[in-house]
């Protein structure tokens, strides 16, 4: 989830170098995409200097500082979330294409066939300087336009023959005047000046130079010059209309995405997070995990996996449970990681261990993953943030892709960390003969509808919102759900504890009649997360039953089920519909009607949704 930026004005004169003063701004309200590194490239006297940095802006504003541009009329830049390539000086974007470096490029997404591609262009005698798969649409770009022809051209030429999720900005000597840019399954828009013209990954790159913006479409390419703007679909097909649209956020909205909240925002994102945490996963038909650096011929050792986690990411533990063991027929335990070492548990040289952090810096995570270790067990990381210490430590780390999480209550990385697991047992499955080929491809082929079906949920925000401010008084919520539910009710309550400081309880809806009932009085909101009407069993009947004790005894019924299931109908005071999916996938959906409402009723009191009281985002003490 990288940030770029690009930008066309007028020549710049020193010592005013107005290209790399737009894009350094742009950069720095972009840097919540990725801070692994950042760059800029201008083209200055018919040549490409590129200045990059590791580690944040402020490191490239110290690289930058004192040139001058004297002819510069155009430049692109980015600040990167890692993915193919360590966070370092050569890795960083920009990217020099052509024998004598005369393109820069910058990339946010995955090309999923960089490797056949990059043997092609070594034979012919490109040199590559770093780990990334960026490099490779680089010197693509510039070896088309080594035979002549125009930028545009030989961007559609190379988009034509890569596969994956890509924004691509470049610039070249011989055009000197303008930007190209191409996108297919990952954000761009551009922004209109007044003989200038601005690029970004979204309108927080440029929203204070302008409040005007084009939206480019899916598989379309962008020429941006200083007074134009042209559009073509990847075949070369002219895009008349562009739909133009007016910015009404502040610059200071603008660093949130327009969200009043970095909470609401990554609330949000969530469609993006679940695709691009599934990105690049099938490779030739079979589902291979990058970073599963465990030895195939020791996962089929494998007797029992524990999961080790807290918070959140223990909630996501919990429905990963009930995935992997359905479809290992392993027997899972989920240990809340600050009791895990305490207990003595059984662990040996059998047992996997799977470590969820967003951080990779719980310390209580990271004590119990070593203890594993002292043990004979090996450890899989679910981590959001590379090179940290859970995933450094573990013998295999499988990363979410989510990009920066910056608001304490976790939302899209829990759904990230759920995708992962989900990743994670049909990987151990498909290694250990539980499944099919094709059964883990139908599986993986339901499991990719799921960034649709979670843009669905948040098309239906309002009602939910609606329902959080008419709320915003009420000091006790409950929970309840059965069996992927449960932990969705678990994670419902967490929400509005963190946010909202009121009393959350979340419980396993059969435990109900065992004592949790007494809290039911007049009035009492009790949200139910209802099974699928075709799910597991007898279940649906179950949890319905369970809506009509509560609602005998006076409690308000906020009932979230699927879209057609009428049965609950009569018994729910207010209800909140999801897609029809699988059972196992279904809390990928569920969970963001509950953190839609936390989020706004704690706003509705008045209360800091992204710093909470008494929390902090990484816990690095035991």
């Amino acid at each position: 989830m990288c940030g770029i930026v690009g930008y066309v004005g007028p020549l710049s004169a020193a010592p005013s170098p107005r290209p790399v003063d737009v894009v350094l701004q742009g950069l720095s309200r972009l840097e919540y995409r990725g801070y692994d590194s950042a760059g800029v490239a201008v083209l200055d006297q018919q040549q490409v200097r590129i200045d990059k940095r590791a580690g944040k802006i402020a490191n490239l504003r110290e690289a930058v500082a004192g040139h001058e541009a004297s002819d510069s009329q155009v430049a692109i830049g980015h600040t990167r979330w890692a993915t193919h390539g360590a966070p370092t000086d050569g890795n960083a974007h920009p990217h020099r294409g052509g024998k004598n470096g005369e393109l820069a490029l910058v990339h946010n997404g995955i090309i999923e066939n960089f490797a056949p591609l990059k043997a092609e262009l070594e034979e012919q005698g490109y040199l590559f300087r770093s780990e990334t798969d960026s490099e490779v649409a680089a010197h693509l770009v510039a070896r088309e336009m080594e035979g002549g022809g125009t930028l545009e051209a030989a961007m559609a030429r190379v988009v034509a023959r890569l596969e994956g999720a890509f924004t691509l900005l470049a610039i070249h000597i011989d055009t000197p005047d303008r930007v190209v840019a191409a996108r297919r399954n990952s954000p761009l828009v551009v922004g209109l000046g007044e003989g200038e013209n601005f690029l970004g990954s979204d309108v927080a790159a440029f929203v204070d130079e302008t409040r005007e913006a084009l939206e480019i479409g899916q598989d379309q390419i962008v020429t941006v010059t200083a007074d134009d703007v042209s559009v073509t679909t990847f075949a070369g097909e002219a895009v008349p209309e562009p739909t133009r649209y007016t910015i009404e956020w502040d610059v200071a909205a603008a660093q949130k995405g327009g969200y009043p909240s970095f909470m609401a925002k990554e609330i949000h994102e969530q469609a993006t997070a679940v695709a691009d945490t599934l990105l690049g996963r099938i490779v030739e038909g079979r589902l291979q995990l990058d970073e599963m650096s465990i030895d195939e011929a020791v996962l089929r050792t494998v007797d029992k996996i524990v999961v080790v986690a807290c918070g959140t990411a223990a909630n996501a533990g919990n429905v990963a449970k009930y995935a992997i063991e359905h479809w290992t027929r392993i027997p899972v335990e989920v240990e809340l990681a600050h009791e895990f070492r305490y207990r003595d548990p059984v662990v040996n040289e059998k047992t996997l261990v799977v470590a969820i952090s967003q951080s990779g810096e719980t310390m209580d995570t990271l004590m119990a993953m070593r203890h594993a270790k002292e043990q004979g067990a090996k450890v899989v990381a679910l981590c959001n943030t590379r090179g940290a210490t859970i995933p450094r430590e573990a013998d295999a780390a499988l990363y979410l892709h989510v990009g920066p999480e910056i608001a304490v209550a976790s939302t899209k990385a829990y759904l990230g960390q759920i995708t992962a697991s989900y990743l994670l047992g049909l990987y151990l499955a498909q290694v250990r003969g539980n499944l099919f080929a094709d059964e883990v491809a139908a599986i993986m082929a339901d499991l990719e509808q799921i960034p649709a079906h979670v843009q669905t949920v948040l098309d239906g925000s309002a009602q939910i919102e609606e329902l959080a401010r008419e709320m915003k008084d009420a000091t006790s919520v409950l929970f309840l759900g059965r069996h992927v539910g449960y932990p969705t009710a678990l994670e419902g309550a967490l929400k509005l504890k963190e946010i909202a400081y009121i009393h959350a309880e979340g419980f396993a809806a059969g435990e109900l009649k065992h004592g949790p009932i007494a809290l039911v009085e007049e009035g009492q909101p009790v949200f139910v997360i209802v099974p699928s009407p075709g799910g597991r069993d007898s279940l649906h009947s179950k949890v319905v039953s369970n809506i009509q004790e509560v609602r005998a005894r006076g409690a308000r019924t906020l009932v979230i089920a699927e879209e057609g299931d009428t049965v609950v109908e009569p018994y729910a005071d207010v209800i909140m519909r999801v897609p029809a999916t699988r059972t196992l996938f279904a809390p990928l959906l569920t969970v963001i009607p509950l953190q839609i409402f936390s989020c706004e009723l704690a706003t509705a009191k008045g209360l800091d949704v992204d710093q909470p009281r008494n929390l902090a985002k990484s816990v690095t003490v035991e």
